[in-house]
């Protein structure tokens, strides 16, 4: 899976065990832009280093494999999580050359257009 968006934080690694180490990043997501969505995405293990080169701001495009996993606590309740594991990462750019100006036509002068056209307006 993939999405695009600008990154909202980057946190440091951390070690969770001397076996396991991780970091989270928050993209901002902007299907629609007047209620962005915060999604968090986990690197873990050799992929931490996906995000030394990324900085809070930037575009980029996040490939993701969606993982879910049961966890039954000592009472039986069983409580369900979801991880989005970050394998590949492209920046885009930074935050604001991202935003360019869409590319138009150039402009044209009308005013040098010969006036005999027939339309009725």
């Amino acid at each position: 899976m993939d999405i695009k968006g600008k990154v909202h934080e980057i946190s440091p690694v951390i070690t969770v065990s001397e076996k396991f180490k991780k970091r989270e990043l928050i993209l901002e997501y902007a299907e629609n832009p007047t209620y962005p969505e915060f999604v968090k995405f986990e690197a873990v293990q050799d992929k931490v280093n996906l995000f030394d080169n990324i900085k809070v701001g930037d575009q980029v495009e996040l490939f993701f494999n969606l993982r879910g996993r049961a966890w039954t606590d000592k009472m039986g309740k069983t409580s369900y999580f979801n991880t989005l594991a970050v394998w590949r990462i492209n920046p885009l750019g930074s935050g604001s050359s991202a935003q360019a100006a869409p590319e138009y036509a150039a402009p044209v002068d009308i005013s040098s257009a010969p006036d005999d056209d027939d339309l009725p307006f």
